[in-house]
């Protein structure tokens, strides 16, 4: 008779919370309804936050929160129907991030997205359901056999929200009042709705130029300061600190006396402002800082790389199908499920590349299928070890961003090799890190919805339907969002005039083919100045469209050429890669690739990144956050900073009280809070919407509902001095305070 295992012997212990014996309702309509609402809504938030903040928070608890007193306003509802409504809804988020931190790359390698929606669609789809796919032979080795060694934090956390909800213990209303007082701040604070007061309070000492201290005072960065605490928020405005009020002053300085203009920039550093600086010097820097702390991040969790990689060998070796048992919780999609599953999205893969490639692209077929197989090797290696990851240091560590950076340069080298060295390789880069980063995300996300149910006692075969149901809806909302960020964030403003002969243009310069210049088809585009206020609409028409990257006279970005003037005379500044939504991780991205294919980026630049990583490695700090927020504006890093700093406060109150320490994310500080990291997304998406009207021809906007028309008047402020907008932050702060202090009754108030 063979020997039980310890980890056997627990897995036979372990009692769920509805016995496996137990019928409930489950996979039904309305769960998979609201779930699916769910998935759109928070798909969408999530690209919102993730492109304005760098970072994305889980949305499992929220949801789950926010089911609970829904389907309990419908009747009875069943424990495992809010488990598919958190699993089918939470999709949207993981997904969402993978495609952030990925697919706006090529906005910045100069590929125009305005007509991208299908493609943004149908690759996240693909890398959604890949995370799922890959993942249904592994349930059985990671979330169940490695049950007391992987604990799986936000999922645990999950669990327990599911069944103090069952068991008549509510917290919705935590939720429900950070979402109903979030949104009333943002709806008069948005700049792009009633704007009563600066959104961005702004200080720059005159007797220290090239320095700023500013803050985007949102209800989203506040939410998402506290909820990471207050040492990541306080590592991640180190960062900043050190870009803006140390390496910024310092150019200023030792460069303000120089009489040519410092490459990558294109004036005198004296004439520069501090956000010329930091968009020619601080963003390649931060860039370098990034990749080198997603790849130090990678390689410390090789161990864990290699231990997963083995376990998952050895489960494949055995066989799924044998190591399952008869009952309920062991049901899972069968190894035949997954494998045709798998198969299908590649070949929807390889046949969208190949029917219609980015535009202006043609790379060869042989390239399309490599593009797959690639998929197939990173996608299944980078999703075990993010499940594993995740369940030993939860969702939010899970160094997503470091996979997709080794599959890209693993890619580009193969491609240089094979002297595939095109911008239709690079696009094709981008893709296939794309998918691994989107599906390496979403297993990460599937682990901890497949730990909730472990421990609830869920179907896992329902779970994995919710699953591909969730990603299937989600990502509808989600190229919808991305492609309304950017284009209601974007700014046309005056450049120049600079001479250029497109005869003969620098290496790193390129015009863009007229079919594939989305400017050519709208019959004015709006001019603004600095300050985003209107100058006046021209005609698209006469103008060329010019994309820069990585050249040596011309800052990255798409210009506009006049051929009558020769000259180059407007920047068209895309929503993302703006101040409003720095996109760090995909800048990254396509600095990465067209770097190791180009060999024409301010590389000093990029290694002065590095080895500020490397020095903050050797002080044992973890260098990704710091990095991040070293790239990110000081506006968004001093913003995330202040939640961080109210989450001291709360836990500095808790202990002289003599409170035990509660840093869960079912906390009643964390409950508040994202529901102000939703409310800032909705609401911040409403701007959006209102700014599209906005750039619509004057013509056109008569045709709009009256409703519409108030909005997009503005309102008189009621102050124009930063002490305003401070002001109205630290009430914000203090209501986040209040909540977090105020301990949620048992009647969820």
């Amino acid at each position: 008779m063979a020997e039980t295992t310890g980890t056997e012997a627990a897995e036979a212990k372990f009692q769920p919370y509805v016995s496996p014996l137990e019928e409930r309702p489950e996979l039904t309509a309305r769960a998979l309804l609201l779930g699916a609402g769910f998935g759109v809504l928070f798909g969408a938030v999530t690209v919102y936050v993730g492109l304005r903040a760098g970072l994305t928070v889980a949305a499992s608890i929220p949801i789950s929160v926010l089911s609970i007193s829904i389907l309990r306003a419908f009747g009875k509802a069943s424990i495992l129907e809010n488990n598919i409504v958190q699993t089918t809804g939470s999709a949207g988020e993981s997904v969402a991030g993978g495609v952030i931190f990925t697919l706006p790359a090529l906005i910045f390698l100069g590929f125009p997205l305005a007509h991208e929606y299908w493609r943004i669609f149908l690759l996240a789809l693909i890398g959604g359901w890949l995370g799922v796919f890959f993942m249904i032979p592994l349930r059985r080795q990671l979330i169940v056999k490695e049950h007391g060694n992987l604990l799986y934090p936000e999922g645990t956390a999950c669990a327990d929200v599911l069944i103090a909800g069952d068991r008549g213990g509510s917290f919705a209303s935590r939720v429900f009042m950070g979402l109903g007082l979030g949104s009333l701040y943002t709806l008069f604070q948005n700049e792009n709705l009633f704007g009563l007061w600066p959104s961005t309070p702004d200080f720059q000492p005159k007797g220290y130029p090239g320095s700023a201290l500013r803050a985007n005072t949102t209800t989203e960065y506040l939410g998402v300061g506290y909820i990471i605490g207050p040492r990541i928020a306080g590592v991640i405005f180190a960062g900043g600190v050190f870009a803006w009020l140390v390496v910024m002053p310092a150019i200023k300085f030792f460069g303000g006396y120089l009489t040519a203009p410092l490459y990558p920039a294109q004036k005198l550093i004296s004439a520069m402002s501090v956000d010329d600086i930091y968009r020619a010097y601080i963003r390649p820097m931060g860039a370098g800082a990034v990749a080198a702390a997603g790849l130090i991040t990678l390689v410390k969790t090789i161990p864990t790389i290699v231990n997963a990689l083995r376990s998952g060998a050895a489960d494949l070796k055995k066989g799924a199908t044998a190591a399952l048992g008869n009952r309920r919780t062991d049901n899972d999609l069968s190894m035949k499920h997954a494998l045709l599953g798998t198969l299908l999205v590649l070949l929807m893969m390889i046949a969208f590349l190949i029917f219609k490639p980015v535009p202006g692209t043609f790379p060869s077929i042989i390239a399309n299928i490599a593009a797959a197989i690639f998929v197939v090797i990173f996608g299944f290696l980078f999703v075990t070890v993010s499940s594993r990851i995740t369940g030993l240091i939860g969702t939010s560590s899970n160094p997503i961003s470091g996979m997709a950076i080794a599959t890209m340069m693993a890619t580009c080298l193969a491609f240089l090799l094979v002297g595939w060295t095109s911008n239709a390789y690079k696009a094709l880069v981008i893709s296939i890190g794309g998918v691994v980063c989107i599906a390496s995300a979403n297993a990460g996300n599937t682990s901890q919805d497949l730990k909730t149910g472990f421990l609830v006692g869920a179907t896992p075969r329902r779970q994995q339907i919710a699953l591909l149901v969730g990603v299937l809806v989600s990502v509808a909302a989600i190229g919808f969002t991305l492609l309304a960020m950017n284009r209601g964030l974007e700014q046309i403003r005056p450049f120049g005039p600079i001479k250029l002969d497109l005869a003969n243009l620098e290496p790193g310069v390129r015009e863009i083919a007229a079919e594939n210049n989305p400017l050519l088809e709208r019959t004015t585009i709006r001019i603004v100045d600095d300050k985003n206020n209107p100058l006046g609409e021209e005609d698209p028409r006469p103008y060329k469209l010019i994309s820069a990257l990585g050249a040596q006279h011309l800052a990255n970005g798409q210009y506009l050429y006049n051929p009558a003037t020769g000259n180059i005379e407007r920047q068209w500044i895309q929503g993302i890669g703006s101040d409003k939504a720095g996109a760090p991780q995909a800048n990254l991205m396509a600095t990465v690739v067209s770097g190791i294919i180009d060999h024409r980026l301010p590389w000093n630049l990029v290694l002065i990144g590095v080895f500020i990583v490397i020095g903050i490695e050797l002080l044992g700090i973890r260098s990704l956050s710091f990095a991040v927020g070293f790239y990110l504006s000081i506006a968004t890093t001093l913003a995330i900073f202040s939640g961080g700093v109210v989450r001291w406060l709360v836990d500095r109150a808790a202990a002289k009280a003599g409170e035990k320490k509660d840093e869960s994310d079912v906390s009643p500080g964390s409950l508040y809070a994202s529901g102000l990291i939703a409310a800032g997304g909705v609401i911040g998406l409403l701007g959006i919407g209102v700014k599209l009207l906005e750039s619509l021809p004057q013509s056109s906007r008569y045709h709009l509902t009256e409703g519409a028309l108030l909005l997009t008047n503005k309102f008189p402020t009621i102050g124009h001095s930063n002490l305003v907008s401070v002001i109205m932050f630290v009430l914000l702060g203090a209501s986040l305070y209040y909540f977090a202090r105020k301990p949620i009754a048992s009647g969820g108030k």
